[in-house]
């Protein structure tokens, strides 16, 4: 009876999101599904209150100690707006996008648009912005050189989720490591075990597809790299930053002082060669000294969201930045699923829930292959991956522990799954999103998401392999 009663607020939580997509769309991560899960959460707190007799005082400290849990991921997510911000205005991400779109050669677009895009997203940590900008550009580029728009669309979009999954400035990246208390960079290395794979056997495949095409005109990416290298002053010694980050990241550094350290060192890079544009931001909301004003262009770049004219709307797009701001409807949502998550571990739901999973669990396949079926599952049931990546944590976190397995095999396995495949539901926040952004039918492009079908199969492959997976305990 218990198992039933454990499974209404998460009923209550599907359908309110259901009806949330429905009304919101993508944007209902700006609200609407935190509204829906507290009201799942009260759901939860009214019925154990009422049937079980669980106290107040326990949800509440369930609720503090969650939030507690994630207090550094929050820290985390607001640096890396702060990078974004940084890292776009001193010109690196426009660097990145310049040095990128030349290696473009007809003969193998669409091997070219998946990496460009994951180069893309790898600097910027959003598959979403990586889709809309560079992306869009890409996809008109493929139609005139008459490859099929599904095709098209699912090399950017394999590129994109790629650089998304292990960009340490990616918040779904943070979000599955904090979650699951794994060091963000070891939860980064330990990826790459399935991730690189995955990511080879899709540029194989997008190659053999893409070589029997002449190829055509790349006017269209053309016009991006000349908007970008008139507004930044375009210039390999901006790439210092990227390779100090890399040699920190390779040191063990911790995740907070290495996108701390980037973030400063990408400030002073910005008054050095991108002096304009810091002056016009500052400009924008002070006047005074010219140290003033650079000052303030900086500030305003590190915590605000900034718009950067540059002619092209597609491109001011790309070059608009997030800032620590613009992390707050993530953070929102991290606490308000933090809340849920508490109070259903408290009434006893949650362990209920996994309960019935454990039976599939007893071997490491198994163990591996119910979070990575569960971590899709709920992408198609919960309309978004932040959610499920949340919700699939919260539910195996204990068997992997009882199973003696290490927490960053959760994480990655988390990853695998609720990460990548969210685009390939055209129900869900990221499948009508990327559809409408471009303009393709997600039943249209998911089969040629290759990354992101490939990545799943690939977790569950590795962990029949044992390759690198280690138990801590035995039963």
């Amino acid at each position: 009876m218990k198992a039933i009663i454990s499974l209404v607020p998460v009923i209550v939580l599907v359908a309110l999101l259901a009806i949330d997509i429905s009304i919101f769309g993508g944007d209902s991560i700006l609200g609407a599904s935190q509204v829906s899960l507290l009201i799942a959460a009260g759901v939860c707190v009214l019925l154990s209150m009422w049937l079980f007799k669980t106290p107040w005082s326990e949800f509440e400290e369930a609720i503090k100690g969650n939030i507690g849990d994630v207090t550094t991921a929050i820290l985390i997510l607001f640096l890396i707006g702060a990078i974004s911000g940084t890292w776009t205005v001193s010109g690196i991400v426009p660097a990145f996008i310049c040095y990128g779109v030349k290696i473009i050669h007809p003969k193998v677009f669409l091997l070219t648009a998946c990496v460009i895009c994951a180069l893309v997203s790898l600097m910027t940590g959003s598959s979403w912005t990586t889709i809309a900008t560079i992306g869009v550009a890409l996809l008109g580029i493929g139609k005139a050189e008459g490859f099929s728009d599904g095709m098209i669309a699912g090399a950017i979009i394999s590129g994109a989720y790629f650089g998304d999954k292990i960009s340490p400035l990616s918040d779904t990246t943070v979000m599955a490591s904090s979650i699951n208390k794994v060091p963000l960079f070891t939860h980064i290395r330990y990826m790459m075990v399935t991730t690189v794979p995955s990511m080879v056997i899709t540029l194989i495949i997008f190659t053999i597809l893409g070589l029997s095409h002449s190829g055509g005109d790349a006017s269209q990416v053309q016009v991006y790299t000349d908007v970008l290298a008139r507004k930044f002053n375009i210039s390999p010694w901006v790439m210092v930053v990227p390779v100090l980050t890399g040699i920190m990241i390779w040191r063990k550094w911790p995740a907070f002082i290495v996108l701390a350290l980037s973030t400063f060192f990408a400030a002073i890079l910005a008054v050095i060669f991108q002096r304009p544009i810091v002056e016009e931001i500052g400009v924008a909301v002070t006047q005074g000294t010219d140290a003033k004003v650079l000052f303030t262009g900086i500030v305003e770049t590190v915590y605000n969201s900034v718009q950067l004219g540059t002619g092209n709307p597609d491109v001011d797009t790309l070059v608009a930045t997030r800032g620590m701001t613009g992390m707050l409807n993530t953070v929102y949502l991290i606490i308000c699923a933090m809340c849920f998550g508490g109070c259903m571990k408290a009434s006893g739901m949650l362990a209920e829930i996994a309960g019935m999973l454990r039976r599939f669990t007893r071997r490491r396949v198994g163990l591996v292959a119910s979070t990575v079926t569960s971590g899709v599952a709920l992408d198609g049931l919960v309309c978004d991956q932040y959610l499920s990546i949340i919700l699939t944590s919260n539910l195996f976190g204990d068997i992997y522990k009882e199973r003696g397995y290490e927490d960053r095999l959760l994480s990655r396995s988390v990853e695998d799954s609720a990460t990548v495949t969210s685009p390939l539901f055209p129900w869900s926040s990221c499948g009508m999103t990327q559809a409408t952004i471009l303009s393709v039918p997600t039943l249209t492009y998911a089969p040629f998401c290759f990354f992101n079908i490939i990545s799943p199969l690939m977790s569950i492959l590795i962990a029949a392999t044992g390759y690198k997976i280690v138990r801590l305990v035995r039963e």
